[in-house]
């Protein structure tokens, strides 16, 4: 081949990336595969939502900031306790330590883009990491003395930030909880919103108050719906959630500013979730908090199915995750929240299983009105549980649900105060959740594992106390 023809070749292939590049690139955002051909790695589960909003992460220059770690994730640390704060490392005795394994540092054990060594959690350091400090530990602890290095973290045992769960006391305080509790039930919802700021709470508005454009008032089912349910009836007009108010952004991705004016300012037939943050202030924050929302957070489009690594309904790949996707329209059931828009979506293993469970026959039972409220185990009953405000950082401490669905995944254990201990005793819940077989019947079941921890704490404290004067 001669030089001539090789020169048509190479200036072809150039012309032909760079068309590419002009239209690809701009679809970035839609088109996973477009969106990250530049990365150097996959991303976590936990951040791939944002993985081509580098600078989230980034500085401009590449560098990692350490500080946007705790711009995400320091409110949880705080109400877990963290086990290994920084303040820990600051003691000098610690330099050799910090020499060998900088854990005064998130990006030391939590890197992106490396999944050919990326654990459990978002680890990428060594799973034996915990023996940089803790070699001698079977010195004064002897029933560890068999256990290796890489177990430390082994579901009931032992969490590097949270172990809320699993301090030794609390094991010991609840060792002899039976399977099932003695009354069952979760805790009951209070509603807390607060009005639209400068709205006062009225008496329950009809459709003679209506205070929409005309054109948009001749839906009856809307009309219905709105009069009927908790915004009609706690005073909340149509134009304190279809527009959209300075303070809150007019550049919003689902506002539709200009389809008609109103006292307050443009009319949007799409509702922000800021919007519905100014009365829901604590559950919009949750949910951008979490995987559902972590997108918009981060000013991308929202999270859809499509973009989910998890097994997902293929009618449902292309809706919008904003708070209507699990309230929709002007219903607010909050019993389509708790599992008919979950399993709208998702469609994995332990989804599909839920309707063949014990749980969700509870569930049947209460919406049925055969069974008292609080008795039954729904999606959102471990995923988005009912929880004493202070508790998941809520401004009040009235039972709140959490929208935040990351909240008590990861450490799984975190299930264990917030959700499984309201019905089942500590030991139990502890088993089912180190069960990976039960996770995929949507725990229904009993475990097959025993684990140690309740029982090692049991016997250490009762040690103590016979050596006690």
């Amino acid at each position: 081949m001669s030089n001539f023809h090789l020169w048509i070749i190479w200036a072809l292939g150039t012309v032909g990336i760079g068309l590419w590049l002009v239209f690809a690139l701009p679809t970035a955002d839609s088109a996973r595969t477009s969106s990250t051909f530049f990365l150097p790695g996959d991303t976590t589960h936990g951040h791939y939502q944002i993985e081509v909003k580098c600078g989230v992460c980034h500085e401009p220059g590449g560098e990692v900031r350490e500080e946007s770690c705790l711009e995400c994730h320091a409110s949880d640390l705080k109400l877990a306790r963290d086990t290994h704060p920084k303040s820990k490392f600051r003691d000098p005795q610690k330099v050799a330590l910090l020499a060998k394994i900088d854990a005064s540092r998130c990006i030391t054990c939590h890197r992106e883009h490396v999944p050919d060594q990326t654990l459990t959690h978002g680890l990428t350091v060594p799973s034996d990491y915990c023996v940089t400090c803790h070699r001698n530990v079977a010195d004064t602890r002897p029933s560890h003395r068999d256990f290796t290095f890489d177990s430390c973290s082994t579901v009931g045992c032992h969490n590097y930030h949270d172990n809320t769960a699993l301090y030794e006391n609390f094991l010991f305080k609840h060792a002899a909880q039976p399977n099932l509790l003695d009354d069952p039930h979760t805790l009951l919802r209070k509603s807390q919103s607060d009005p639209w700021p400068g709205q006062k709470k009225e008496m329950p508005l009809t459709r003679a108050d209506m205070d929409a454009p005309t054109k948009f008032t001749a839906d009856e089912q809307i009309i219905h719906e709105w009069e009927s349910t908790a915004h009609g009836t706690a005073g909340v007009n149509c134009t304190a959630c279809h527009t959209v108010p300075a303070e809150v952004g007019q550049n919003s991705a689902t506002s539709q500013a200009g389809e008609a004016a109103t006292g307050r300012g443009a009319w949007s037939s799409a509702v922000d979730v800021k919007v519905c943050g100014q009365c829901h202030r604590d559950e919009a924050r949750g949910f951008l908090s979490g995987l559902h929302g972590m997108r918009t957070q981060a000013g991308l489009s929202p999270m859809s199915p499509s973009l989910a690594r998890l097994p997902m309904n293929h009618d449902s790949l292309h809706r919008s995750l904003d708070c209507n996707a699990c309230h929709p329209g002007h219903e607010f059931d909050t019993r389509l929240a708790a599992v008919e828009a979950c399993l709208k979506c998702h469609d994995d293993k332990h989804s599909r299983e839920y309707t063949g469970s014990r749980h969700y026959q509870l569930w049947l039972a209460e919406i049925l009105g055969k069974a008292p409220a609080g008795s039954s185990v729904s999606c959102a009953t471990c995923h988005m549980p009912r929880v004493e405000g202070e508790s998941a950082g809520f401004s009040s401490d009235a039972v709140r649900v959490v929208h935040n669905q990351s909240w008590n995944l990861a450490p799984v254990e975190k299930m264990v105060r917030s959700v499984c201990m309201d019905c089942h005793g500590l030991k139990f819940s502890l088993n089912a959740l180190a069960d990976p077989d039960l996770k995929d019947t949507c725990y229904e079941g009993t475990p097959k594992r025993q684990l140690k921890s309740v029982n090692m704490a049991e016997s250490w404290f009762k040690s103590r106390q016979r050596k006690s004067p």
